[in-house]
Formats: C-alpha cells, sequence, structure tokens
C-alpha cells in the first residue's frame, strides 16, 4: 500500500499546484492548515483525519482511491485478457448468481450519525453585544458537517469574507479565547461581532476582511476585544436539515 503522502505529492505536482495552492484550496473546503502541516503529510511524518484525505483526493482529481494507493484493482483480471463474447459471458454468470439471491452480501443496518450543534440565532459582523455567552441558539443535527472540535456554529452575513464565506454559510467554531497571527477567529470589540482573520505584526494589531475592498480594523489598547474562538470549518447553511 502506498503512503498518503507519496500519492499525495505525486498527484499534487501533476495538477502543478504548489504546496501554499494546496492550503487555499482546502482552505475552500472549509479546511484550515498551514504549508509545514503539508510538507509533513508528503514527508511522511504525519497523516490528516479521513475527512482531510477525502477532500484532498477530491480536489486533486483522484477518482479511484483503491488503485492510487493500493495500485491496480483485483477485480481487473477478472475481465484481463478477454474479448468482448467473453467478458460478456462473465457478465451474464454474474446476474445469474445475482438473481439466484444465494450470493448477495449482508446488508448491515446503517444507523444515521446524529451530531447537534447550536448556531446562534444573530449572525457575525451584524450581532451586537456578548451575544456568544448570551443569546438565542437554536440545535441541528449537522451529521458530518461539522469537524470534531466544533463547540458552536455561527451565521454569516455580508461579502467582507468573500471568497471564502460567504453570506448564508455556516463557520464552525472552536471556543478559546485566543488566535494565532493569521487565524480566523469570532471577535467582539467594542460590542459589534465580526468573524475576521488576526492580524498581530509590528504595525499593530487587526482585524482583517478577506474581502480587500473592506478596510483593516485597528485595534487599540482603549478598544474593549473579546475572542470568542476559532473558526475550524464551514458548510452552506442549505445543507443542514431544517436550517432557516
Amino acid at each position: 500500500m502506498r503512503a498518503f503522502g507519496e500519492v499525495l505529492v505525486e498527484n499534487r505536482k501533476k495538477k502543478g499546484y504548489s504546496q501554499a495552492d494546496l492550503v487555499d484550496l482546502l482552505a475552500q473546503e472549509g479546511i484550515e492548515v498551514t504549508t509545514k502541516a503539508v510538507s509533513k503529510w508528503e514527508n511522511q511524518t504525519r497523516e490528516p483525519s479521513l475527512h482531510t484525505i477525502l477532500t484532498v483526493c477530491q480536489i486533486l482529481d483522484i477518482e479511484d482511491i483503491y488503485e492510487a494507493f493500493l495500485g491496480e484493482n483485483p477485480f481487473d483480471h477478472v475481465m484481463k485478457n478477454l474479448n468482448e463474447d467473453g467478458k460478456a459471458k462473465i457478465i451474464e454468470f454474474a446476474n445469474l448468481l445475482r438473481e439466484s439471491r444465494k450470493y448477495l452480501p449482508h446488508r448491515a443496518e446503517i444507523i444515521p450519525f446524529e451530531n447537534y450543534q447550536p448556531i446562534a440565532v444573530e449572525p457575525a459582523s451584524a450581532g451586537t453585544g456578548n451575544y456568544i455567552e448570551d443569546s438565542v441558539k437554536e440545535s441541528y443535527n449537522v451529521g458530518h458537517l461539522a469537524p470534531e472540535k466544533t463547540d458552536f456554529g455561527i451565521r454569516i452575513s455580508g461579502d467582507s469574507m468573500e471568497p471564502m464565506y460567504h453570506t448564508g454559510d455556516v463557520a464552525w467554531v472552536h471556543k478559546q479565547d485566543s488566535i494565532s497571527n493569521g487565524e480566523i477567529g469570532i471577535f467582539c470589540l467594542n460590542g459589534n461581532t465580526y468573524i475576521k482573520e488576526l492580524h498581530d505584526g509590528p504595525d499593530g494589531v487587526y482585524l482583517v476582511s478577506l474581502n480587500k475592498k473592506y478596510h483593516p480594523i485597528q485595534i487599540f489598547e482603549s478598544d474593549s476585544l473579546k475572542i470568542f474562538g476559532k473558526v475550524i470549518g464551514k458548510c452552506k447553511g442549505a445543507e443542514i436539515p431544517g436550517f432557516h
């Protein structure tokens, strides 16, 4: 079996992507990683989650995962070196076996995965006050839409974080009272709630929009700033059953 890192670097280069390109493409799918993390995957010193692996395969157009990681699919050998009549005979025999119902696989009952997460009623960039603790939240069964470390969801309003986040999206947040430079978080600044990227540099501390038409918001010592958490993923609100 080929290592994920080997498959990754081969197919990334085949697509002409740099590690930074892959980081940007993953971010568009709501998966925040660094080029350092990608490098560790490719060096086979660390592996991402299964969700991230499948997303990478989708981005890199790896359609046959079995072939990519295990080589030639053994089931292809059944048809190998046969003409069309021979292949038709195999298909005919397979159909007879299915119709007999003696050789059908046992079908296990699939239990739906339930994952209820609270989503704040008021959206980021439009709400005011300390709403994460105080305002109304509604709980939804989001299944696999929310990452494992999600503590709550928040609706997105406005275009200040486009092209990554759009009005109607739900951002998934892990509660923490500090985030690193360059990370996206949920902030309450002087009573106004924002989803922004934190810029902490020698020129000062700013809340930065991804949409370049919006100017960065500088944070001064006299300002009241609270960090509610780090954004760790997103989905479209329409993907959540019953969400409105």
